[in-house]
């Protein structure tokens, strides 16, 4: 068991599953030895406690012998409605709290996005103070799908760009450069992605970041930056997903579609079911499309064949290589969090009054 949660406040799902156990539990590393880890969960109600497993069992299971102390938060201005936000004020911390302590790594995850300008979103101020902080009081950030494209956009105004198509299932991606992090990994690696927009390797190469993988059919999957002190990785895929979350979200597509909330019937996810499968879906496609009502989701197949997580070797590989990383680099963290806190918080307010 290498994870605990800061402040005893551990989720009811995790701890049916024994992953972790309360931070005041008796535990014999010294805190010298932990990685001290701020997992900050912006993700949607529908999705805020799946991700919290994901992510817990991807570090789970790359942590091996080390011991991580994880630290729940959630951006202010997250829309939430009522469930959501009574687990996020049961089981995480304020974002404030984050600025205010001190963390060898960041974890950042995306949201579903609202508005067309990302800057526009509720929780961007939020967001850039937790960006801004963990240029200096983190030895390695990792920025997940939309936070890598908010993380880019605020650093050096790279904008995304919409696809014709959600970019979703599951893709083979080649290394394009020789990084610590995805040492030890195959030359070929899968992970899926799900996604409207991407951020495009040349636009990243002007502003100095390295692309570490990507295809022709599946984009720029993962990139990296030194920014002050903090490697900034940015994925814009999810090594973190479960083998049944993209068939999860698909349904949500297609449910969305029946209800009239989207126009068109939802692309299926590539790479992802094998070949009955695909065929049973798009025989029910053809009745849901004549028969467009939400009572059709009754009719969905259910069984959808066995699905693998055939990418978990490779997320555990390079998350390994990410805390490996943060262990040898963390010295030069920041050790004065409050007052680094303070600074930002000063230039926020200063934003703020010229805004």
């Amino acid at each position: 068991m290498s994870l605990s949660i800061d402040g005893g406040r551990v989720p009811p799902r995790l701890a049916e599953r024994k992953i972790s156990r309360p931070g005041g539990s008796v535990d014999h590393s010294t805190s010298a030895d932990r990685v001290r880890i701020a997992f900050v969960n912006n993700m949607p109600d529908t999705a805020l406690e799946d991700t919290e497993m994901q992510f817990f069992e991807l570090l789970d299971a790359a942590a091996g012998d080390i011991p991580i102390f994880l630290s729940l938060h959630s951006l202010a201005g997250v829309p939430r409605g009522e469930r959501g936000q009574q687990h996020v004020n049961s089981f995480y911390s304020s974002t404030d709290e984050l600025l205010n302590g001190q963390f060898d790594g960041v974890i950042m995850t995306g949201t579903e996005p609202r508005q067309p300008n990302l800057r526009n979103e509720p929780y961007w101020p939020a967001l850039t103070d937790v960006l801004d902080w963990a240029e200096s009081n983190s030895a390695s950030t990792i920025l997940s799908c939309l936070a890598a494209h908010a993380g880019v956009l605020h650093s050096d105004g790279i904008e995304r760009h919409p696809l014709s198509d959600k970019q979703f299932g599951v893709f083979d991606f080649g290394k394009t450069a020789n990084h610590q992090l995805t040492s030890g990994t195959a030359e070929r690696i899968r992970f899926p992605h799900s996604r409207w927009n991407e951020v495009q390797a040349d636009a990243l190469a002007a502003c100095a970041y390295t692309v570490l993988t990507q295809s022709p059919e599946g984009g720029v999957d993962s990139f990296v930056k030194k920014k002050k002190r903090s490697l900034f990785v940015h994925f814009q895929g999810h090594p973190e997903y479960g083998a049944q979350t993209l068939l999860k979200e698909y349904r949500r597509d297609v449910k969305r579609f029946l209800r009239g909330e989207r126009e068109t019937y939802p692309s299926m996810p590539k790479g992802y079911f094998d070949s009955t499968t695909v065929k049973v879906l798009a025989d029910f496609r053809e009745v849901a499309s004549s028969d467009r009502r939400e009572e059709s989701m009754e009719r969905f197949p259910e069984g959808t064949g066995h699905l693998e997580k055939t990418w978990h070797s490779s997320a555990v590989g390079i998350y390994r290589n990410w805390l490996q990383y943060v262990i040898a680099n963390r010295a030069g963290v920041s050790a004065f969090p409050v007052m680094a806190a303070a600074v930002y918080h000063q230039t926020s307010r200063k934003r703020s009054a010229r805004t």
